[in-house]
Parts: structure tokens; sequence; C-alpha cells
């Protein structure tokens, strides 16, 4: 049967019927012999449509037909897929089939042809197949002059052209694909350039100074004068002034300078952390963006680069896995003390240490990179500048991200001296690992020609107006472009634009420069938001402001009646709600939701309402009212926050606190004031203005401190913990505080004044009715007697602990205690294994989904008991796994290895489960892992670690140290045994070995 449309007659119903069943037949028996040989209609279809990206079967005609068929729905339903949205749905030739047709193309004479004849199908704007027939009729591209898309569309001619053959003339593939990737690393900076840069120049100059001081040279050429190079560590630079001065675009516009001139250009990397790819807690990400945009710059080395950033990925999900164990060990109040503290300080030690490794191996690659370009023998290294950019979430004192920052800075210098980093955040804090100042760049106003500048460029054409407005507004970027807004806005009269600056208070003395701003911007936002021509939009424009987010449903049922509309339909509130969509004002925040752009929300939350502060409050008012009788975190996140706004008493507030509200909270302590801005800092952590923490309740302030004092434990700095704490004492009888003064004494060597303070606080917490602060504390004087050596002080107080915990009715607070006392004991001559069997029943006795709400506590008890309780590790491993970090890994791969070294028998039987464990992917030989290290890797990245460490607990291992090494990856960072002292024999009290570790039976359960 032919099914050729060639003819230019469409298909009649009844073959188009007969040719589908057939099609249909065909599918259903997959297992039946299919005809390899291509049609000559569906080839000529295919040929037709190769060197389109995408394409409508409907439309599409042949080389010769007057009119479309619809042919190729049938004859290419095979082989394309389906892109875009159902209503403008397009299809595209599947990149097998496209590359089999191109291949099989008579040449570039015939490809010029099928796009010639399909110029009806192309898109209006530029797309790969126009730059291919540009290609082909021999009038190629000026590449320096194609922007980032345009280059992506060119790379994807280049690369389909290079498979037809007898195609000349097409660029260097590789070359082509730098050119995108290097356009694609600097599009973000000329995004933010993108309208007229305006003065600054003193700024860019010192910014030059700093990256090149004067004399010497950015190019890898002759040292002038034989200067050495910088014999201590240069000092970081941070930029830093009020939001809206332009920071970040000061930031671009000095790396874009640098990179258009030629005689100046130096490497660089700029990371933003913004970018939802970069975490500004995790270093190691920052990392890898550095190695991703140096391989760029350094093409001869991105192998080695890309492998760099590849291994800063996968460590970086290992700490999250260690960032993980150590929130949950501080979460319960008896592993706080000890092993919260404990893996919160190895937890730092290990993060800085490997963070300072792998910045080491990428200098040593970027030193050997700019070695290959010197000119001579005498040359000196090009500076590379390190540009950071929102900074200012880590800044805050104490943060363990700038001391990590500071050490990979050093480092990093250490190596390649020429290395500067500059940062945009806040104004430099102080911070115990800074070794020196820091330099800074505070950014003020614009002078009065840039400001006239910045408004003419922002459409005030009249130089006399952008004169005026000027005077009166300020050199402050933001206010200047909302005074050119609100004069467009305006119109050209001058009667107009003279009520809009008239309408501006005059400047006044320096020390008020700050409110007049605000106030400035405020009127500024009035006027701009009169403008609007929808009456029923207008009145809700302002009042709105306080609300986060805006639906049909808040129109309806919060915002219109204090604005004075009646909107009694949801009809009329859609209505509102999409012409109000279409400001400029706002953005979408999810469908059927927007919200005020944040910059607008800024400025006119920290206004006073005037008339319109009682509208506002009855707005909030509503809004609690209406997040109140909803379900769900987010509804109660924005009731939290409507409440805080009206300043309601935080401790009331705090009632209506729910787990996991934490993230839809982020950043709205700028909208509070001090007050509520405390409770919420204490919730989320974070850095903490002076203003906040001044008006911060005071168990708000202490529980910041307490975190500020935390994160300075953990990177060893005691002596700056304790000064910390000398502030707005006493402290309530329940504060996080007590406990934190008798560790930092503790660690300065003050070993009776710690144990002291911590007997006076477990007293005025028992006496207060603290029963979670009094077992922090009870587990404090436990460790801290232990440390003394007075074990019999230690268990006492360990067992009240334990009896408090039960009298509360925690039981995982009375397992964290009664862990402490195993542990305890089994440090103890003639150790007792009282503990280990009531640890072991405790673990028994709690249903699974209890124990699956602690997989770190858990995981520290089982790799605790697992020589006395049958079954146990199989249980955890059934219920919580293993961890999922490095350090499980390693110890799970050392005891395999030992194991199999004493007991070669077993080698064969552990190679099966790695190979099962690991799956097909193993089996190519092209580059899969055949090490024990790889291959676990391999397990974890394909969900199978636990199943392999279950069958692990099965092999007959006599030795011990299989199932010794699973009991250490259990218990990795919660201070377990390791697996060489774990695998004793029953002559240390375990059960015998040879009774084997896998699942428990009946009995034992």
């Amino acid at each position: 049967m032919s099914t050729s449309p060639s003819d230019g007659r469409p298909l009649d119903p009844a073959a188009a019927r007969e040719l589908f069943v057939a099609r249909l037949r065909a599918e259903l028996h997959p297992g039946d012999e299919r005809p390899q040989e291509v049609s000559d209609a569906r080839r000529a279809y295919r040929e037709a449509v190769c060197l389109l990206s995408r394409f409508d079967p409907q439309l599409l005609r042949l080389p010769g037909e007057e009119a479309a068929t619809g042919g190729a729905v049938l004859e290419l339903v095979d082989d394309c897929t389906t892109l875009g949205m159902q209503d403008q749905a397009g299809w595209s030739l599947k990149s097998d089939v496209r590359d089999r047709t191109l291949r099989g193309l008579a040449g570039p004479a015939a490809a010029r042809h099928v796009l010639e004849c399909h110029l009806d199908q192309l898109p209006g704007e530029p797309g790969p197949e126009r730059f291919a027939l540009a290609y082909l009729s021999g009038h190629p591209p000026e590449t320096d002059r194609l922007t980032t898309d345009e280059l992506a569309d060119a790379l994807q001619a280049v690369l389909w052209l290079s498979r037809v053959p007898g195609t000349t003339g097409l660029p260097d593939l590789a070359e082509l694909q730098l050119t995108l990737e290097r356009a694609r690393l600097l599009d973000p900076l000329k995004r933010l350039v993108r309208s007229p840069f305006q003065g600054r120049t003193r700024e860019l100059a010192e910014l030059r100074d700093y990256v090149v001081p004067p004399g010497e040279s950015t190019t890898a050429g002759a040292r002038p004068g034989g200067a050495p190079q910088h014999p201590g560590p240069v000092p970081p630079l941070v930029v830093h002034g009020p939001g809206g001065m332009g920071k970040t675009t000061l930031l671009a516009k000095f790396v874009l300078d640098t990179l258009h001139d030629p005689a100046g250009c130096f490497p660089f990397a700029y990371i933003d952390f913004e970018r939802p790819t970069l975490s500004i807690q995790e270093p190691l990400t920052l990392i890898a963006e550095v190695a991703r945009q140096l391989g760029i710059q350094f093409p001869a080395h991105r192998a080695e680069l890309d492998a760099l950033a590849h291994e800063c990925q996968e460590a970086a999900r290992s700490q999250r896995e260690g960032q993980e164990r150590v929130s949950q060990l501080h979460e319960l109040a008896t592993t706080r003390a000890v092993l919260g503290r404990r893996s919160s300080q190895q937890f730092q030690s290990l993060a800085a240490g490997r963070e300072t490794d792998l910045i080491r191996r990428l200098a040593e690659v970027l030193r050997r990179a700019v070695a290959e370009r010197k000119d001579g023998e005498h040359a000196q290294d090009p500076p590379f500048a390190l540009v950071v950019d929102s900074f200012e979430e880590a800044q805050y004192r104490g943060s363990p991200v700038v001391g990590r920052m500071v050490a990979i800075y050093l480092s990093f210098q250490s190596i390649y001296p020429r290395m500067r980093l500059i940062v945009s955040g806040r104004a430099p804090v102080e911070h115990p690992a800074k070794t020196v100042e820091s330099l800074d760049i505070e950014l003020g106003e614009l002078d009065p020609e840039a400001a006239v500048c910045l408004l003419t460029s922002c459409g005030v054409k009249d130089p006399e107006v952008a004169r005026a407005l000027a005077d009166r507004v300020g050199g402050h970027p933001l206010s200047l472009k909302l005074a050119a807004r609100a004069a467009t806005l305006a119109g050209a009269g001058a009667e107009r634009t003279c009520e809009l600056i008239r309408s501006l208070p005059e400047r006044r003395h320096q020390v008020f420069r700050r409110v007049d701003q605000l106030l400035v911007q405020g009127i500024l936002y009035d006027r701009i938001l009169s403008h609007i021509g929808d009456e029923g939009v207008r009145r809700l424009a302002h009042p709105g402001l306080v609300l986060r987010f805006i639906t049909p449903e808040i129109i309806k049922e919060v915002l219109a009646e204090p604005c004075g509309l009646r909107v009694a339909t949801t009809d009329e509130a859609r209505a509102l709600f999409t012409a109000l969509s279409r400001l400029d004002l706002v953005e979408p925040a999810r469908p059927d939701a927007v919200r005020y752009r944040s910059d607008v929300r800024a400025i006119m939350l920290r206004l006073p309402g005037g008339d319109r502060t009682a509208v506002m409050r009855e707005v909030e008012r509503r809004a609690v009212e209406h997040y109140a009788a909803r379900d769900g975190l987010e509804a109660r996140a924005e009731e939290i926050y409507h409440r805080l706004r009206l300043d309601e008493n935080p401790r009331s507030v705090e009632e209506r606190w729910l787990p996991g509200v934490e993230r839809f909270l982020v950043g709205a302590q700028q909208d509070m004031t001090p007050r509520a801005a405390g409770l919420l800092t204490a919730r989320l952590g974070g850095g903490t203005p002076d203003q906040v923490a001044a008006g911060a309740d005071q168990e708000d302030w202490e529980r910041i401190a307490a975190r500020e004092v935390e994160d300075l434990l953990a990177q060893g700095y005691a002596q700056a913990a304790f000064d910390r704490l000398g502030r707005r004492q006493p402290w309530t009888p329940c504060s996080p505080l007590h406990a934190l003064l008798a560790e930092a004494l503790n660690r300065l060597g003050r070993q009776d004044e710690a144990r002291r303070a911590t007997a006076d606080a477990i007293d005025t917490a028992e006496r207060a009715g603290c029963g979670e602060r009094r077992l922090e504390l009870l587990l404090l004087s436990a460790r801290l007697s232990e440390e003394a050596g007075d074990l019999a002080s230690a268990g006492r107080a360990l067992r009240i602990a334990e009896d408090v915990a039960v009298g509360l009715g925690q039981d995982l607070e009375a397992m964290g205690a009664l862990l402490a006392r195993a542990r305890l004991t089994a440090g103890a001559d003639g150790a007792d294994l009282e503990a280990d069997r009531e640890l072991a029943e405790r673990l028994r006795q709690l249903p699974d989904a209890v124990l699956a709400d602690r997989p770190v506590l858990v995981r520290a008890v089982a790799s605790q008991i697992y020589d006395l309780a049958p079954g146990a590790l199989d249980h955890a491993l059934e219920v919580v796994g293993l961890p999922a970090d490095d350090e499980t890994l390693d110890a799970l791969g050392a005891a395999m290895r030992r194991a199999t070294g004493r007991q070669p028998a077993l080698l064969g039987r552990v190679m099966e489960i790695l190979d099962e464990a690991a799956g097909p992917s193993r089996q190519p030989s092209g580059g899969a892992p055949t090490g024990i290290a790889g291959i676990l890797r391999l397990a974890r990245d394909r969900g199978t670690l636990d199943t392999l460490a279950r069958r692990l607990l099965a092999v007959p291992d006599k030795s011990g140290e299989i199932v010794a090494g699973v009991a250490a990856a259990m218990g990795v960072g919660t201070g377990a045994r390791t697996a060489g002292h774990a695998a004793s024999g029953p002559e240390h009290g375990g059960r015998p070995r040879d009774e084997g570790s896998g699942p428990a039976g009946p009995e034992d359960r």
C-alpha cells in the first residue's frame, strides 16, 4: 500500500484508517519483525524537517507541493517528539532520526533547498534555521556580534550542518562552543549594566588600584623593576552601602571594563549568592563555581577544572548530611551538650579542612594555567579577581561562613599571591578568624552631574527639570529612578513638573539624609500610584502593600472592604486582580497570585502611612483572621507575619508557631519592628542588626546570642564566646546561655568554675520548672564530671536526667540520657552492660514512626548496642538507613577491606553483594568503578546502600570486622566506636560473632 502524498492529493479517510490500523497493529506486536526500510514518503518528510527545530505537521509541505496534505502526521508520528503547550504544540524530529537524515542528504545544496522550501515554517525571530541558511548561502554571521541566544542558535546550526556530507566553510565547533560559554559567563553582568552607567569614577579607580596597584602589570608580563610579590596576605575589599545604591552594578561595570581593555584583562570569577545553584552556607558551591568559570577562561585545563567542580559538588552533598546530623543532635536536650557540640566542632573542622584543600588545588591549577601564557622567563602572574556578591546573609558576628571564607581566601592567596577578593555586602564585621583588617569602599550618593545624567537616561529629557529633580532628590540611584518615573507619568507640562518638584522636601543636613531619602522615595511612589487609571485598583494599591501575596480571594475577603470597595462576587474580585496584575509594581508569585516587588515594599513599609495607617492596620487584622481559619504551613506563616506586623506580643505569637513555617518567613525581619524582628531572628537564625538586638525581648535576645556563641564555640573561639556572653544579664532561668557559659569556661581551662556554674544553673532551672533546660544542664554536668574523673557523679547526673525525661513523657530524651550512660560505663574499667541492655529494650519498645523522626539518635543507639542486641543494626537500617556522607562510605569500605584481607574466602561473597548493589550500570567497561570505594559511592547514588549493608550483616564473618564496620558507619559523627575498636569478641562481653548479625528472629524483636 502506498502512503505517499507526493501527488498532492490528501489521503482519503479509508486509506488513512487502513494506515493507522497497520501502525497500531505493529505497535501492539513489538516482537514481530518490522521492516527496516524507510518508505520514500517517510524519508521525504524526514528530509523536509531535518533542519527545522520545530514544525506544524498539519502545515508541512513537501518540495513541489502547493498545499499541505497532512501526510506528515502519519508518516512522522514515530519519529518526533512534541514541544510546547497543548494549544500551541509543535513537533520536533528525534535526535537520532535527525542525525541519520542529515547524514543521508545529498549535500549542502540539498540542505539549502530544504530550508528555502520551508521559509513559511521558520519562526519570525532568529533561530538555528536562519543561521543554517546563512552558512549554506555563503553569508556566515560575524560571531563577535552575536548575542548569547544567537550564539546558541548558531552553534545548533553548525552542529546540524557538520553532519551533512560535503558541507564546508563552517566555524570550528569547539571555538564556537567556547565563545557561547564565555558569553553566558558574562550575561549576568551585562544585564546589570544594560541601562547607561553613570558616575562612580572614583570607586571604579579604587577597585582597579586594589586589584592592580599603580606600577604593576595586569598581564603575564615582566614585573616592573623586578618588584617582589606581596610578602603577606592582602586583605579583602568590602563594597558596602544602603540598599539601592548600586553595589552590584558597580561590580559588574568593573569586571566588564577590565575584560574590554586588552591591556588590563585578567582572570576573574563572579559569584552571586542569589543564584539558586549557589548556597552562602556551603562555601564548596563557591569553589565549584570558580572552577567552572576558570575552565571557560582556560580551556586547556577545562577537564581538570570540571572534575574539581564535580568533586566540590559531591563533597557539598556529604557536608549537607553532616550539617543535618549536627542540627538533629542539637534539637534534643540530652544530646545537645555532649554529642551536639562535639559533632558541631568536628563538622566545622572537617568542612574547613576539605574546603581549604580543594581551594589550594584550584589555585595550583590556576597557577599552572597562567604559567603557560607567560611571555618571558621572569614574568609575574596576572591578578585573579574573585568577586562575591550578595554576601550580607553571612556577615554577622561569629558566622561560621565568614570564618571558613577567610580560610579559603588565605589558602588561595598562599598559593596564588595575586588573588584579590572583592565582596559586596554589609560594612565589615568583626570576626576572630580575621587576621587582617578588611579594606572597604562605602557607596554614597552620586555626584550632581552623574545624578542629572541618570535622570536623563531614564527619560527626563529637559535638562532644567533634571537638574531641579536632582537638587531635590539627591544622588540616591533608586530615588533618581523613581523621580524619573514620576516625572514621565506627570507628562511634559511645566505646571505638572513643577508640582512634582514642589512636593519633594528640600534636602537637609547630612544627619537627616537617610530620613529624607525614605521620605522622598515614599512621596515618589505615591505619585506613581496616583497615576493608576483604574479607580478600584488605585484604591487597593497602597493598602495592598502590607500583604505579601494578593489573590482574588484575598481581594474579596481581606482588602476590598477596608479600601472602601464593595466586591460581592468572585468575578468582580478576579477582574480587580487581573487589572492589578498588569501594574509593573507587582510580579507573579505563583499561579493565581501576585506580590509587590521587594524594592517597592521595602521602601513603603518603612514609611508612616499617614491617613492610610488605620486602613492598612485593618487590612492586616483581616489578614490574620483569614489565614488563621485556614490549614497549612504557608497560611500559618502568613498569620504569624501579620500578627508580628501588628506588634502583638512575641510570646503569644510564638504559641502559633509550627515546625516548617520557617522557610515561608525567611527575610521577613526587614518588614518588622525590632521587637518582632527579634522573634524571627531567634527562630530563623542569621545576622542581627544592632537595632534589632537592642529592641528584642530578653528571651529572644538570649536565643540570638546563644546561636552566636554556639557558632563561636564550634569554630574553637572560646574566648570570643565568653566575651559575647557578658551582656544583658541577669538571664532568664530557662536561658540557653547558662549552659553555654559553663561550656566556655570549661574550654578556657576554668573547669571548677564551669562545674559550679552548671550546678547553680541546674538548681535555677529546677525551681523555675524548666524541664528541657534542666536536662541539658544535667548532661553537661555529667560530661564535666567525667572529664574530671568523677564517674560516680557523672553516673548520678545521667540517672537523674533519665528520670526527669521519663517524668516529662519524653521517650527520646530518655533514650539520649541512657545512651550517654551506656557510653560512660563503656569507657570505665569492668564496663557494666546494664545500660546497654536497657538501651536495647527501649529501642525495641518505641514505634518505628517515632524512631524515624530521630534518625541520628537511632543510628547512635544501634551502633552502641549492636553486639548485645541481635537485629538492632538491621532494624536501624530498615527504619532510618545509613548516613549518606563520605565518612560513612569510608568506614564501611575500610571494614570490608580488613575483613576480606583477613579472610580471603569472603571476597567472592562480598563482591557479589557489591555487584548487585551497583547494578547493571557497572557492567559496561567504560569508566565504571571497580574499587570498593567507587562501588559504594555508586550504590549510594542508586539508593541501594542500605540494602547492601543489610546483606553484609548476613555474611559469615567470624572476625566481626564487617558487622563492626556497619556499626561504625551507622554511628559516624556521633562519637560511636570505630570499627577497629568495635570488632571485639566474646571476651569483651559481646555476643559470639558466629551467631551472625543479620535480621533478628521473632524472639529477638
